[in-house]
């Protein structure tokens, strides 16, 4: 008798390791598809590798909910110029028959205004649920392991006070998903990821369309110079933008959504209270 229930849970134990190794293959293989339609710019299909209420959690930014969101962030991402990604899952742990948990790597280039390779990496978690015989991404993790850049050096101090000189600014690529890529951002003072002041400069080249978004806190802009587009609204209406130029001040309430752009090349200063994310549409 003992020895029948021994065969039977070793028969079990096999069946079910078979039954994850199969889950574990087909995982991979809808990796596959996902990547190959992302490089495709297919975003139907990146779409269908997805549960309607998938949620993702992206490094430096709130949450993005639901097929609507998704789908706009894809369909700017792919526009990019020479917009690739590639992933290396590094584990599958297959749960249960409906719930497995991906680990990887991923890096994702594209060419920036100046025709330059931008690039990044980092580590991915995905959530996967298995719906209707089918596995479906669930939550989607990527968090980059690109540093933020760092404050302007301040050759001299004195006590809380800062002197930089524009010499020193330095300036990187914004990336931003559903935002057309050619701004550019330096960090002036404090740290905008954390909780506490920050000053940073955003430079739009001419002719830059930014789509309406919000922020967490409120903002104070100053035009440094050329020529700023700036409407509040939660649709892109370009009747009712008005143009700013050096020295003109707005300042936008946090939650309160906004467009615009810049005419010709155009720096402007913001301060504020971090953490500072940038949030696609309209606040819920």
């Amino acid at each position: 008798m003992k020895r029948t229930l021994a065969l039977l849970a070793i028969a079990a134990v096999s069946q079910l390791a078979s039954a994850q190794a199969k889950d574990e293959r087909a995982i991979r293989a809808q990796d596959e598809e996902w990547q190959r339609a992302i490089n495709a710019g297919e975003v139907d299909k990146i779409l269908a590798i997805h549960k309607p209420d998938a949620i993702y959690m992206m490094s430096h930014q709130p949450l993005i909910r639901g097929a609507v969101a998704i789908r706009s962030g894809w369909s700017e991402a792919v526009k990019l110029p020479n917009y690739r990604v590639h992933w290396t899952p590094m584990k599958i742990d297959v749960a249960s028959s409906r719930v497995a948990t991906e680990y990887r790597t991923y890096t994702e280039s594209y060419n920036g205004p100046d025709g330059k390779m931008v690039t990044d990496g980092g580590n991915y978690v995905t959530i996967w649920n298995k719906v209707n015989g089918k596995w479906l991404v669930a939550l989607d993790a990527p968090n980059t392991t690109t540093p933020l850049p760092a404050p302007a050096a301040m050759p001299s101090t004195m006590a809380n006070e800062q002197l930089t000189p524009s010499s020193t600014i330095t300036w990187v690529p914004l990336s931003v998903p559903g935002f057309d890529p050619g701004t550019q951002l330096a960090v002036i003072n404090g740290d905008p990821t954390k909780s506490g002041e920050y000053t940073l400069r955003l430079k739009f080249p001419a002719g830059y369309r930014f789509p309406v978004h919000w922020h967490p806190g409120a903002e104070n802009l100053t035009v440094l110079s050329g020529s700023f587009l700036f409407a509040p609204g939660t649709t892109a209406d370009w009747s009712q933008v008005k143009t700013y130029g050096p020295g003109d001040y707005i300042y936008a309430p946090a939650r309160h959504p906004h467009f615009g752009g810049a005419q010709s090349e155009t720096i402007v200063e913001l301060h504020g209270i971090g953490p500072f994310a940038i949030n696609l549409g309209a606040p819920k």
